[in-house]
This record gives C-alpha cells, sequence and structure tokens, in this order.
C-alpha cells in the first residue's frame, strides 16, 4: 500500500507548505487562523463564559463559543462540551446547553433521513415555487461584488476565515435565497465547500429552515435588525445605504416585496427567528457490550471523531490506527484547503496516527491486511457515506467493523428516548432539558 502521510513537522508554514504540495487540487490562497487539534479546543472550552454568552450571543462581536469546528469534527464531543459549561456555570449555562442541543438535534435527523437532507423535506412557503428559484450562485456573489458591503463582508470572512457567526450566516441565507432567489441547495453546497464547522446536517436542515422548506415560514431580516447586532460596523461604509440598500425598509414592506403571493398574517414578522424545526427520528443505540475482542484490532478514525479520546481510541489505545482523507468526497464537496489544515492539525494530536489519501475502503482494507487484523473498530457516525463503507468493509473485504457509539448528549430514560417528538425543537427540549442540565450521576 502507499506510504503514509507526514506526520512531523517543526512549525506551522512548514505544515502548510507540504499540505499544498500533497493537496494541490484544493490549494487556495486562505489558511484559517483556527487552530486544529485538541489543546487548541479545550482552550476554547475553558475560555467559554456562559453568562456573557446569553447576554450577549446574537451580537457579531458578542461572547460566542468558537466551539463549532471541533464539535463538528469531534475534537470535543457535545456530551463534555455540555458538561464543561454545567459544572462552570450551573444554572446560568441553560442557554449555552440549549443552544448546544441543536446539534444533537440536527444529528438524529441526519441518522434518519442520510441523504435526504438534500431535498426539500416540505414545499417552500414564500408563495414561490421550487422551478421559480435558480439553480446556480451568481458570479457576483461568489466574488463577493455585490455592491453591498455587508454581504461582500461576510463572504470574504468565509473565505478567509472558514468561520461566520450565526446571524451573518442566516443573512447572507436569506439574502440569497429570498432576495436572488437561489435554490438554497446552492447556497448549502457552497458554505460547505468554506465552512471548517461545515455539517451536513446542520448546514442543509437551517439552509432549509431560511429558504423555509423545512419551517413553517421563510427567514428574513430587515437593516434595523442587522444594524442592531453589528453596531452599524458595515452601514456606515456602505456606498448604498444612502440608497440602493435592498434591507432598508419595514418588515412589511420587504414581505410584499419578497413574497407578494402570500399573507403576511403568516410570515410571522419576527426579526429573529431560531432554526429549523425537524422531523421524528429514532436515535440508533449501540452496546460496548457487543464489541468483540480480536486478537489484532485496528482503529479506523473519520472526519467526524477527530480527537485522542474518541471511544474507539480510548477502547484499543494500543491498536495501530490510521485516518484516509477521502479523496472522492474532497472532490465531490469542493473541500477548502483551510479545512484541510485544521483537520490535519487535529490529526497531529492524535498519538501515532497513520495518515493517507485516496480511496477509503480500499486503503482501510490494505492497513487491515498489513496489520494482519481481521477487526476494524471505529466511532458511529450518522453520515450515509460511512454506513456504506462500514458495509463495503464486510461484504466486500469480509472484515469485521465494530462500530463504539460516541457518548450521548444527554442520558435518557428507555421511555423518554423512544417516544422523543422531534417535530419541533420545543417538543425536543421539553423532553431533554431536564437531563440536559444535570450533572448528577453524569460523567463524560
Amino acid at each position: 500500500m502507499a506510504e503514509p502521510l507526514q506526520t512531523e513537522f517543526p512549525y506551522r508554514e512548514a505544515l502548510i507548505a507540504y499540505l499544498r504540495e500533497t493537496f494541490p487540487d484544493f490549494y487556495d490562497d486562505y489558511v484559517s487562523e483556527t487552530r486544529g487539534g485538541r489543546s487548541a479546543a479545550e482552550a476554547h472550552l475553558q475560555a467559554v463564559n456562559p453568562a456573557r454568552y446569553a447576554a450577549n450571543r446574537n451580537l457579531l462581536d458578542g461572547d460566542v463559543t468558537h466551539l463549532s469546528a471541533y464539535l463538528r469534527h469531534g475534537v470535543l464531543s457535545l456530551r463534555e462540551a455540555r458538561l464543561a459549561v454545567l459544572r462552570k456555570a450551573g444554572r446560568n449555562a441553560e442557554k449555552l446547553v440549549n443552544e448546544l442541543a441543536w446539534r444533537d438535534y440536527w444529528q438524529r435527523i441526519y441518522q434518519q433521513i442520510g441523504d435526504g437532507i438534500w431535498a426539500d423535506r416540505e414545499p417552500y412557503k414564500t408563495g414561490w415555487r421550487a422551478s421559480d428559484y435558480a439553480a446556480q450562485l451568481p458570479v457576483d456573489l461568489l466574488n463577493a461584488e455585490t455592491g453591498l458591503t455587508c454581504i461582500d463582508s461576510f463572504i470574504a470572512d468565509l473565505y478567509a476565515t472558514g468561520y461566520l457567526h450565526n446571524h451573518a450566516r442566516m443573512w447572507l441565507a436569506a439574502y440569497t435565497v429570498h432576495h436572488l432567489r437561489i435554490r438554497w441547495q446552492a447556497g448549502a453546497a457552497w458554505f460547505l465547500m468554506h465552512l471548517l464547522d461545515g455539517d451536513p446536517a446542520s448546514n442543509n436542515l437551517s439552509w432549509q429552515w431560511v429558504a423555509s422548506t423545512f419551517s413553517a415560514k421563510p427567514y428574513f431580516f430587515d437593516r434595523g435588525n442587522l444594524e442592531r447586532n453589528t453596531h452599524g460596523k458595515y452601514c456606515r461604509d456602505c456606498p448604498l445605504a444612502q440608497r440602493g440598500c435592498p434591507f432598508d425598509r419595514p418588515l412589511e414592506e420587504l414581505a410584499g416585496q419578497l413574497f407578494p403571493h402570500v399573507n403576511p398574517e403568516t410570515l410571522g414578522l419576527a426579526a429573529d427567528p431560531r432554526r429549523p424545526t425537524p422531523d421524528s427520528v429514532k436515535k440508533r443505540q449501540r452496546s460496548m457490550n457487543d464489541l468483540a475482542q480480536s486478537p489484532q484490532p485496528m482503529v479506523w478514525v473519520h472526519g467526524d471523531c477527530l480527537r485522542p479520546t474518541n471511544p474507539a481510541l480510548l477502547a484499543y489505545p494500543d491498536a495501530p490506527c490510521l485516518f484516509v482523507f477521502d479523496m472522492d468526497l474532497l472532490a465531490e464537496y469542493q473541500i477548502s484547503f483551510k479545512r484541510i489544515v485544521f483537520m490535519y492539525e487535529c490529526l497531529l494530536a492524535i498519538p501515532g496516527i497513520q495518515i493517507y489519501k485516496g480511496n477509503v475502503i480500499q486503503i482501510v482494507a490494505q492497513y487491515a491486511e498489513a496489520n494482519q487484523s481481521r477487526t476494524v473498530i471505529t466511532t458511529d457516525s450518522p453520515s450515509p457515506r460511512f454506513i456504506t463503507y462500514c458495509r463495503d468493509l464486510r461484504e466486500r473485504y469480509g472484515l469485521e467493523v465494530k462500530v463504539l457509539p460516541e457518548p450521548p448528549f444527554v442520558t435518557l430514560d428507555k421511555g423518554e428516548d423512544q417516544t422523543l417528538d422531534l417535530k419541533r425543537f420545543n417538543r425536543y427540549w421539553s423532553v431533554v432539558s431536564r437531563a440536559a442540565m444535570q450533572l448528577d450521576n453524569d460523567s463524560e
């Protein structure tokens, strides 16, 4: 099999130079200042202030956590993040715990519908048909040349840092879908290319919520909403601020312009609605008691669980382990170079891991053969691609694949878990909140 990729670098610039040569097709001009790895994740978690987060999280310069990229790639588990903020702030952490619960909510949906997250879950509530929306993003949007300082700045930040505040994401999505009338799928794919925390479930379902294909009404905003949460930063320098700003009118007028075929009373006109509200799912459970012992297991680490303490590595700390950059996936989503750098830094924090790139199934199978192993240990993921790869390793190569569960966000009673209603987040939260806010008998 091919030689593993390099894992020793004297400094970050050397790593970046190596990755530019190793992934030439994915090279662009940007490398995010956000560092990958467990130590960086723990530092961000330690710095979280739940009380300040609750007070000013809606501001673009507010006290947000910057944990999303680490949670998305499993550098931190959702459960340990919840427990850490509870230990720090107790009941004052409720708003932040509530926000963390959204990721658990999304993943439950993803586990049920898989690639269905790319399809309209419901009809548009905008008065327009799906065929009324264009399939491609316009060039001026992609080039951050719309002339709107806020929109162009959000796009520039997306490209340069791989991060956007949640409000900036919603505003940019609303402009794309409702003002430009572009299909949400095009915008969702665009975000997945560049976001360090790009997760198909959270990303796509959030775009669907803005579009109204997974919510009761479309999300849109006015200039006042933007100025309040940005301290007027963008409007002061915008050439269209005095004339031509598409957001500078009352919400009622915007509703009439954007959704002329919809009764305004059905739109709600709230400036800051919450996120999408998906269908019900059943949580898939696996038990470590089912883990068969193998004389020579190997551990396969994937991109949804890039921490040294992931369940597979904890269960088999001395087993050979590998990660494979899935070149088909990188090409399909056109993953940006800055995200490859972030993931590579996360991998370098895992002792003894060997890193490859290419066809995941073939390389995992070859690695198993080279290490005389018939058992592959890995950690669960709701990704349809992951599920297919596990099946192929079993069926095509005759390998035993043992999938260990991630620690659950919360531990629910059996009856609660089986009857959990996910049709609306508030229904989910009404059941989950009690367990989510408890530390007793709860540990990572």
